[in-house]
């Protein structure tokens, strides 16, 4: 049996309140989904400070500090944009933990180079080095949502486990 969302956020939500721990989350191409996922678990306001759908790369770059040059050179789909985004939420947030999407959901909007299904995840904790992964998920536009929010979910618990045994 496949994990749900409910698993993902329950593992996470101990994680984050056995360290006093506080997260924020920017999403692109998830738009707020994850956000939704969080906040339905009763309790989440110990742990979970604010989400922020930057949908657009003005949005990105007003309430995250993205660069124009960063959105010109790699666009909003790339690994340079997602980190950005996690740097500029920390900086902004004073949480412990951010993590950013980006990504084609589709149905269109893919290209050679970035086609439909391609994400980018950032997560990063304060004092511990940004990551980020490029994935290429199938399925339609709400099952690339869908998987996009629990690979951020998943490798952000990774990152924090890593972290606290580090």
């Amino acid at each position: 049996m496949k994990p749900s969302s409910l698993d993902y956020v329950d593992a996470l939500a101990e994680r984050l309140v056995a360290r006093k721990q506080r997260l924020a989350v920017a999403e692109s191409c998830t738009g707020g989904l994850i956000a939704a996922w969080l906040t339905a678990r009763p309790g989440s306001s110990a742990w979970f400070d604010r989400g922020l759908v930057t949908y657009s790369n003005a949005a990105k770059r007003e309430l995250l500090g993205v660069s124009e040059e960063t959105l010109e050179q790699h666009g909003a789909v790339s690994a340079a944009t997602v980190l950005a985004m996690t740097q500029g939420l920390l900086a902004r947030s004073g949480v412990d933990w951010t993590l950013a999407v980006s990504g084609v959901a589709g149905p269109d909007g893919g290209t050679p180079e970035k086609p439909v299904g391609t994400v980018w995840i950032a997560w990063q904790g304060a004092g511990v080095a940004p990551s980020c992964s490029r994935f290429l998920f199938v399925g339609d536009r709400a099952e690339v949502r869908r998987q996009s929010a629990l690979a951020a979910l998943d490798g952000l618990g990774l990152l924090i486990d890593a972290a606290a045994a580090g």
